[in-house]
């Protein structure tokens, strides 16, 4: 199965897609904040990472615009998870660099469908 990178700050929805993925037989390395991701990508090497977009001081779409700089992290795929749930949410995550967009809520059919796609 796949290594997965959850990053939320709301402890809630961290836990609710570590409990699914764990059950799906995936690994998971969980962050509560984005300080040290490009680090913890470099130690763990995830197979895709899902990424909340609102959290306090560095925000989702800072973090993947340096994900996408960084050449040793660029081609990880990386899936936005967010209750921002318009169009023009989808389209600016897109833009930034994202592989994918997740709204919150989500089904557990629905974020074992996105990892799957992009599990190595």
């Amino acid at each position: 199965m796949a290594k997965v990178m959850v990053v939320d700050d709301a402890y809630s929805d961290l836990k609710l897609m570590e409990s699914i993925l764990r059950g799906a037989g995936h690994q998971v390395v969980s962050l509560s904040n984005g300080e040290t991701l490009e680090d913890q990508m470099q130690a763990e090497h995830p197979d895709v990472l899902l990424l909340d977009i609102i959290m306090p001081r560095r925000n989702g779409y800072e973090i993947l615009r340096s994900l996408r700089r960084d050449s040793r992290t660029s081609k990880t795929p990386v899936v936005l998870v967010s209750s921002r749930n318009q169009e023009s949410d989808r389209a600016w995550g897109k833009k930034q660099g994202a592989d994918e967009y997740l709204a919150k809520p989500f089904t557990s059919d629905q974020l074992l469908s996105v990892v799957s796609r992009f599990a190595r």
